[in-house]
């Protein structure tokens, strides 16, 4: 499943090429129509940051004026992340996961953590013996792999069209999301590659 949807966000990442035909005095034609509104509006995607671990409390406020969608967006602010749940099974396969990893306060951002990555560090030095959970990070690799393209493409064609006006939802536009660049959603699986 994780790989079908990594396709699909392959498949996101192409629809930056269409967008970005657009030209700067086209986008500037309808933007007035767009008012205050942006994708941090998208209770879907909202949802999916949430899911891929990317916590801000911040970012349920523009669904509060809708109680059925604040309630979808909050379930999964407080839900457990792909990569939690992925560090959790790790550890119920008896590999090192510190309990502060495993049972821990849902809605804060993720800390990358050193015995986390000696954990992922014994499945990757073993595959054969895990192979399951190998490919597990494999495809939490190419996921994140996917979405860092999402997000470069979303700047690259943001800059492209509007340069560096503020953002439709208030945000500084081009610099937001130069630091969603930063994060950085599987810490560990990423780190653990200078060790190997």
């Amino acid at each position: 499943m994780l790989a079908r949807v990594s396709k699909i966000m392959e498949q996101l990442v192409h629809a930056w090429d269409v967008l970005a035909t657009m030209t700067p005095p086209e986008y500037s034609a309808i933007r007035p129509y767009l008012a205050q509104s942006s994708g941090f509006q998208s209770y879907q995607y909202r949802c999916i940051e949430f899911a891929l671990g990317n916590k801000n409390a911040a970012m349920l406020k523009p669904h509060a004026h809708r109680p059925d969608l604040l309630a979808m967006v909050q379930a999964a602010y407080e839900a457990p992340s792909l990569y939690d749940e992925a560090l959790r099974l790790l550890a119920r396969r008896g590999l090192p996961v510190p309990a502060s990893h495993t049972e821990r306060d849902w809605t804060q951002p993720y800390m990358e953590n050193k015995a986390v990555e000696e954990a992922w560090l014994q499945v990757y030095r073993q595959p054969e013996q895990h192979w399951d959970l190998y490919q597990l990070g494999e495809e939490l690799t190419d996921l994140e792999d996917a979405f860092r393209l999402w997000r470069f493409r979303h700047l690259t064609t943001v800059e492209r069209v509007i340069g560096l006006k503020r953002g439709t939802g208030g945000t500084g536009g081009t610099s937001y999301l130069r630091k969603m660049l930063d994060v950085v959603l599987f810490p560990e699986i990423w780190t653990l590659r200078t060790d190997l």
